[in-house]
C-alpha cells in the first residue's frame, strides 16, 4: 500500500504539524487506525485557500483539452491504487470490498464523463447576438455570453461514499471541469482513504503542469475547520453532502459572509415509494422483494433509501406486508459506517417504534458488536402521518415506514404534505399510471427525480441524471450533484459587449475555432 503520511496536502506541501487528533475507526471492531491526522492550523488553511485563489488565475483559463487530460489522469491514478483502496476503505467504513471496487469504478467513470464535457466544450452555453447598426431607433450592439468558472471551491467529503462523493467525487470533478481549483475537507470517518485519493489527485496536478493550488486536502473538525473554510474570502462556492443539521449550519455561514457565496448541500430525503393497486394485485411478492433490497442496500446508508412506503389499504395489501415482514425479519444485521451514524439510527428507530401511532411490524436479526444495525419495518396510517411531522423525518438506515391510506384523495394529501425530496417512486400498471397523473404532477414539484416502476437506490452517472431536489433535500433545488449539469453549480454567466473578435474567449469568436454548439441570433448552430 502507498505510504500514508497523516498530513494534509496543501498544494505541493504537507500540513497539519500538530499532535494527531483524527483517527480512522474500524466500525466493526472499534479499533483505532493509524496514522492519526492533525487538524490544519489557521495559517495552513489560509495558505490552502490563498494557493487556490492564485491557481484560479491560470486554471480558469486552461483549455478544455488540458482539463480533460487532467481529469483522465486523476482517474488513471485512482485506478492504479484500486487494490490499496479495496484494502483500506473497508477497514475505515465497514463497507465490503466489492462495494469499494464498484465505487472506485463509478468515481473514475464520473471523472472521465466530466473530461468529455470539458473537452467538447459546448457546456459553456455560448450565445451570440450580432450587431445591427442600422436598427432604428437605436443601433443594436454585438452581444455575446457564456458560462465562466466562479473561483475556488470548497468540497466536503461524505461519510457514506468514501470515493464517489468525497475527495475526487462529483463535486470535485465538476468543479475541475468548470475550471475551479478545489480545497477538499476530509471526512473523519475515512481519513486514510482520503489521503490515498488526495495523493492521486495531487500527482495529477504535478504531472499535468497545473498551478500548485489547483488542489488541496485538509483535515480538521467540521465545526472549526469546515466553518473556517466556508467563511474564507478566497472561497467562492462550496459543495456538501451530509446531515441536515450540518448542511444548514454551513448554509447560514455561506449566506452571512460579507460576500455571500453559493452553497450546494445535499442533506435529507425519505424518498417515498407509492405502490398503486394494479401493481399490488399483479406482483405483490416481487414488489416486496424489490423494496426490501432497496431499503437494506448498503445497510440503508444511501441518500436515496426508500424511508416511506405508501399503500392503498382499499386494495389487498396484506400479502405484500407479510412478505416484506418475512424478508426484513430474516435480514442479518450489518455494520454501519461509524458510531455516530449507528447511534442515530438506533435512537431514531427506537423513537419511531415507540410512537403510539406506529406499529413495529418486523425487526431484522440482531447482531452483537460495534456499530451493528438491523433492518426494521414500521406501519402507520395516513392520518397519523399527516398529523405528526416527526413521522416524516429521515431515518438514515435499513428501515421503511409503511403508510396506509384509503383512496386517491388521501394519497394526494400525503404527496402534497411531503418536504422536498431527492426521489419519489411510483409503482403501477399502465392503467394505474394513467389514472394517477395528478400524483405524478404533484411529485414533480416535490423531488429532483421521479422513478416509475423501479427503485430509488442507485444513481446512474449520466448526462441526464438529476441528483437534487427542493429543500431540505438540497439547499438549492435548481441544482444537481450528479450528471453533467453539476458543472453549472460552479459557474456564472458573463456577457461580452462590443468586443473585438481577437479579445473574445475562443468559445465566442466568430470562426468558432473550438467547433462547439452555439446559439447564434436565436438559432442553434454548430
Amino acid at each position: 500500500m502507498a505510504e500514508l503520511t497523516g498530513k494534509s496536502i496543501i498544494g505541493f506541501q504537507s500540513g497539519g504539524e500538530g499532535d494527531p487528533t483524527i483517527f480512522g475507526i474500524n466500525p466493526a471492531t472499534g479499533e483505532s487506525l493509524q496514522p492519526g491526522y492533525a487538524a490544519v492550523s489557521e495559517a495552513e488553511l489560509n495558505r490552502a485557500a490563498e494557493f487556490a485563489a492564485e491557481a484560479f488565475e491560470v486554471f480558469s483559463k486552461t483549455s478544455g483539452t488540458a482539463k480533460a487530460t487532467f481529469l483522465r489522469k486523476i482517474a488513471d491514478n485512482i485506478e492504479a491504487i484500486g487494490d490499496d483502496l479495496a484494502q483500506l476503505a473497508p477497514q475505515e467504513t465497514g463497507l465490503p470490498e466489492g462495494r469499494i471496487r464498484m465505487e472506485t469504478g463509478r468515481t473514475c467513470s464520473q471523472l472521465r464523463l466530466f473530461a468529455t464535457v470539458a473537452e467538447e466544450g459546448s457546456w459553456v452555453g455560448a450565445r451570440i447576438d450580432h450587431a445591427d447598426p442600422d436598427r432604428a431607433p437605436v443601433p443594436k450592439p454585438d452581444v455575446r455570453s457564456m458560462e465562466r468558472p466562479l473561483g475556488s471551491v470548497a468540497v466536503f467529503c461524505a461519510s457514506n461514499f468514501p470515493l464517489a462523493f468525497s475527495v475526487a467525487g462529483g463535486d470535485t470533478a465538476s468543479a475541475f471541469a468548470a475550471g475551479c481549483p478545489v480545497v477538499v475537507k476530509a471526512h473523519h470517518s475515512h481519513p486514510g482513504t482520503a489521503e490515498l485519493v488526495g495523493q492521486a489527485v495531487s500527482a495529477a496536478v504535478r504531472d499535468c503542469g497545473l498551478p500548485e493550488g489547483t488542489f488541496s486536502l485538509v483535515y480538521g473538525p467540521g465545526r472549526e475547520t469546515g466553518s473556517a473554510l466556508v467563511r474564507h474570502p478566497a472561497i467562492k462556492a462550496a459543495g456538501f453532502t451530509g446531515s441536515r443539521v450540518g448542511g444548514q449550519a454551513l448554509m447560514k455561514l455561506a449566506a452571512d459572509r460579507p460576500e455571500p457565496i453559493p452553497f450546494y448541500a445535499e442533506m435529507s430525503s425519505i424518498n417515498p415509494v407509492f405502490i398503486l393497486p394494479g401493481a399490488m394485485a399483479e406482483r405483490a411478492e416481487q414488489l416486496a422483494a424489490g423494496l426490501h433490497g432497496s431499503m437494506t442496500l448498503g445497510v440503508g446508508q444511501f441518500c436515496t433509501n426508500p424511508g416511506v412506503t405508501i399503500l392503498d389499504s382499499t386494495a389487498d395489501i396484506e400479502p405484500f406486508v407479510a412478505k416484506l415482514a418475512e424478508l426484513v425479519g430474516a435480514s442479518p444485521g450489518a455494520t454501519m459506517l461509524n458510531p455516530g451514524i449507528s447511534a442515530a439510527y438506533d435512537s431514531g428507530a427506537g423513537a419511531l417504534g415507540g410512537n403510539v401511532a406506529v406499529e413495529t411490524v418486523a425487526l431484522g436479526q440482531a447482531v452483537d458488536g460495534q456499530c451493528q444495525a438491523g433492518a426494521a419495518l414500521f406501519r402507520t396510517t395516513a392520518d397519523a402521518f399527516l398529523g405528526d411531522e416527526s413521522l416524516g423525518a429521515e431515518l438514515f438506515g435499513p428501515s421503511t415506514l409503511v403508510v396506509t391510506h384509503d383512496g386517491a384523495d388521501k394519497m394526494l394529501a400525503l404527496a402534497k404534505s411531503l418536504e422536498g425530496q431527492l426521489t419519489a417512486t411510483v409503482l403501477g400498471t399502465d392503467a394505474d399510471l394513467e389514472a394517477n397523473r395528478e400524483l405524478l404532477d404533484v411529485l414533480e414539484t416535490k423531488v429532483g427525480r421521479v422513478v416509475v416502476n423501479g427503485f430509488p437506490t442507485g444513481v446512474e452517472v449520466c448526462r441526464a441524471m438529476v441528483h437534487g431536489g427542493p429543500f431540505p433535500a438540497t439547499s438549492d433545488g435548481r441544482s444537481t450533484s450528479v450528471g453533467t449539469g453539476a458543472i453549472h453549480r460552479f459557474t456564472r454567466p458573463v456577457c461580452y459587449q462590443g468586443f473585438p473578435d481577437a479579445l473574445l474567449p475562443a468559445e465566442l469568436r466568430e470562426a468558432n475555432p473550438l467547433g462547439i454548439r452555439r446559439l447564434i441570433d436565436g438559432e442553434p448552430i454548430f
